[in-house]
């Protein structure tokens, strides 16, 4: 989950590589440092803290060189400070290190190592891998690259490095398994980095490094090979990723312009997509397999966080729709108990970033079981889609701020798509309902638009309760799953306890926690539960609990009985949860402001989850 940047060039790397790290920042902000190969040597600077601690630290230094890497981590071996930051010199200090990812048998490499009287000096197991690549080339004079081919056959676990040798000044290594990495491909020069935010500003030219593939620049040579030393031609793609995406945007934060985005997101997402007036719904990622998926006895879902509530969302969708049972799986929990996978059945696989440790796992499970694989992901070229027979990208554009908030609608609106899609291979839409749909979903861009117009009126509700300790969301049906989204975002950005939950299970046991103290939010769109979520509403209001509602635009019942109404435009009961999502993001970043957090990196979190 950590970020890493490396170049060799004729630019000056220093700049270079501090710019490129505060765009990795979203992966990690734990620690940072650079190394950088100058007439002086190989020299490490590293500090416990954000990109700007390290850059503060460093004053006006000068550091001039042409060659150089850069790390900011999010820790997993060792605690947070200046000696666990990376990179990390080798034993001899010949050679420094950046890693992404976990090496889980670095004890026993470790012990292995002390015994030969090599000295550790942080608790990292990246530490103990550059001293393990180090000791192999001691042991059998041979080449660095060759060391690290070595190496690669007996570390477990996943990894994304790059590496420096002060004897080579002109080379720089790099190789991966499981944790992403990208080459940017300029003139005479190459760009390292978790993924292509901080290589765009200069070249647009890319090249994904599969698992198992060592990448060697050397004397502005870029060799390509892979763990069996044959050397590959590895494919330059052309990424259309446009610099401003990745800026503020005169926002005060990244999660704010995400937010504000939606409307234009969720477009993207139909675009070249759906055509109401046409009567056209085309997924082309998908056009193999539609049939397939069709004739299917059942889906599962595999997805963490966010992902999962989208992928729970979509479970009423295509139930409802298409009538396929669905299942949806904890990534984590499914790679590791066994599932019942059957031939033909479809496993769909959601990730913003598409490195997904354990989604990722859980479809090379589930493909070792003969099920078609369906990947939904945000980021062209990432691992998920390379790995899935088929799929469709979402099309949100880049999503700097941790707590994901434009990816979750890009991801639902892109379920619901396949949902229709299937359905009318079935023949369960007729072609007036199946029309019906396409123009509903070609108006929500503008009914989201709508939503935000509220942004100031869930402001001023914020305040009211951003001293709050606790919070519950509760929903029914297609609203089930935005409650614990809600829920989510409020815990991972203001650090306060939320938990979602269906409306009706509150009295079977959450309802003990109402008091006055304690603000329910409730997400009461008209639909075929309004009535029972009417009733759940005056059963915490009985207790004195502060309700803020969001309802559909026009209600005049549930107002009477609110302390807080928020109103989203009528549409099509499916599609509910693109709008009554936003007002619960607008809320948790809202609340989060004004209780001092830092909203686009909070404590403990990273954007890509890329270790177990």
């Amino acid at each position: 989950m950590c970020g890493i940047v490396a170049y060799i060039g004729h630019r000056e790397a220093y700049p270079l590589i501090i710019k490129g790290l505060k765009r990795l920042e979203y992966r990690g902000y734990d620690s940072a440092g650079v190394a950088l190969l100058t007439d002086t040597g190989l020299n490490v600077y590293k500090k416990k803290g954000k990109v700007s601690d390290l850059e503060q630290s460093l004053g006006e230094e000068q550091l001039s060189s042409h060659i150089g890497i850069g790390h900011t981590r999010w820790a997993t071996h060792g605690e947070p400070n200046d000696r666990n930051a990376h990179p990390h010199y080798s034993h001899t200090q010949k050679l420094a290190i950046i890693h992404n990812g976990i090496i889980e048998n670095y004890g026993a490499i470790k012990l292995n190592l002390q015994n030969k009287g090599y000295a550790f000096h942080s608790d990292t197991d990246s530490e103990v891998f550059v001293n393990f690549i180090e000791d192999i080339q001691k042991e059998t004079y041979c080449s660095l690259e060759e060391a690290v081919r070595l190496a690669m056959q007996e570390v477990v676990g996943a990894y994304a490095i790059v590496l420096i040798n002060r004897e080579e000044p002109g080379t720089l290594i790099a190789a991966r398994k499981g944790s992403p990495l990208v080459i940017g491909v300029g003139e005479g020069e190459y760009f390292f980095a978790s993924d292509a935010t901080p290589i765009i500003e200069y070249t647009n030219e890319v090249i994904y490094l599969d698992d198992f593939q060592i990448a060697v620049v050397r004397e502005g040579e870029l060799t390509v090979k892979n763990i069996e030393n044959i050397v590959l031609s590895p494919y330059i793609q052309h990424i259309e990723l446009e610099l401003e995406a990745i800026e503020k945007g005169g926002y005060e934060h990244f999660m704010l312009k995400e937010i504000f985005e939606q409307p234009r997101s969720v477009k993207d997402c139909f675009r070249g997509r759906v055509n109401a007036d046409e009567g056209h719904l085309v997924l082309g990622g998908l056009r193999e397999y539609l049939d397939d998926i069709a004739k299917s006895q059942r889906i599962v879902i595999v997805a963490c966080g966010t992902s999962w509530h989208a992928g729970l969302v979509a479970e009423y969708v295509f139930e409802e729709l298409a009538r396929i049972p669905v299942e949806v799986e904890y990534a984590s929990e499914f790679r590791y108990r066994n599932p019942i996978i059957k031939e033909g059945d479809v496993v769909i696989a959601i990730s913003q970033s598409g490195e997904t440790m354990d989604t990722l796992a859980a479809i090379e499970l589930a493909k070792s079981k003969g099920a078609i694989i369906l990947g939904v992901c945000n980021a062209v070229g990432s691992s998920i889609p390379r790995t899935t027979h088929a799929g469709a990208y979402t099309h949100a554009g880049p999503e700097i701020g941790v707590a994901s908030t434009k990816a979750f609608t890009a991801q639902v609106s892109v379920l619901t798509l396949m949902a229709i899609a299937v359905a009318r291979r079935k023949g369960i839409l007729h072609e007036d309902t199946f029309r019906r749909f396409l123009f509903e979903l070609e108006r929500i861009p503008e009914k989201i638009e709508k939503v935000l117009k509220n942004a100031e009126k869930i402001k001023e509700i914020s305040a009211l309760f951003s001293e709050a300790r606790n919070f519950i969301y509760l929903g029914r049906g297609l609203n089930f799953p935005v409650a614990l989204e809600g829920a989510l975002k409020l815990k991972e950005i203001s650090y306060i306890h939320a938990e979602g939950y269906p409306a009706a299970e509150m009295k079977h046991g959450p309802i003990a926690l109402i008091d006055e103290d304690m603000p329910v939010v409730f997400i009461a769109t008209r639909d075929q539960s309004y009535e029972k979520i009417v009733s759940n509403i005056q059963e915490v209001k009985a207790r004195k609990g502060k309700v803020i509602a969001v309802v559909t635009e026009g209600d005049k019942l549930i107002p009477t009985m609110a302390d807080h109404v928020i109103e989203i435009p009528i549409t099509h009961e499916v599609l509910t949860p693109l709008l009554s999502v936003i007002p619960l993001q607008l809320l948790s970043y809202h609340i989060a402001v004004m209780r001092g957090c830092n909203v686009d990196q909070p404590r403990n979190l990273a954007k890509s989850v890329t270790v177990e």
